[in-house]
């Protein structure tokens, strides 16, 4: 039996060295690591026709956003270019950031693809997938016997 020796990657950080950032360096250091977020957060809903689909990216345009539709997939995508501040404000602490992403979603066969819709209020951008008219949920109807 052959003994293969395993090692950590090299741009894997252990829990030691993200104490040591923390300690020994600006708590900025350990937020910048790759513990940060890459993408919005997401909310996904679901009702009786439709579901929704929705982004938390404030402090973008709707113009920031592209929507596309590929084969079985939804992407959406925000472009930000980011504009270089730091020469003209001296910043003591500096939180905000606004990235680029791209997000991709399975559609299963429910959707219906004609029929889909955005829009961009308040920071949160909604995707509306509306249901095929079959697979919408029906109201309960009661037979009479005649």
């Amino acid at each position: 039996m052959n003994m293969i020796k395993f090692g950590r990657p090299a741009n894997v950080k252990t829990f030691t060295n993200v104490l040591d950032d923390l300690f020994n360096g600006n708590f900025t250091d350990v937020l910048d690591s790759d513990f940060g977020r890459k993408s919005p957060l997401t909310n996904i809903i679901e009702n009786k026709n439709a579901f929704i689909i929705e982004i938390a990216a404030p402090g973008l345009t709707k113009n920031d956003f592209t929507i596309n539709v590929e084969k079985d997939q939804l992407i959406i995508s925000a472009e930000v270019t980011s504009e270089d501040n730091t020469e003209t404000k001296a910043y003591k602490k500096r939180e905000f950031n606004y990235t680029s992403f791209k997000k991709s979603f399975h559609l299963n066969k429910v959707i219906d693809y004609n029929k889909i819709g955005a829009k961009y209020e308040n920071g949160i951008l909604s995707v509306t997938l509306e249901k095929k008219e079959e697979e919408k949920e029906q109201a309960t109807k009661q037979i009479k016997i005649g």
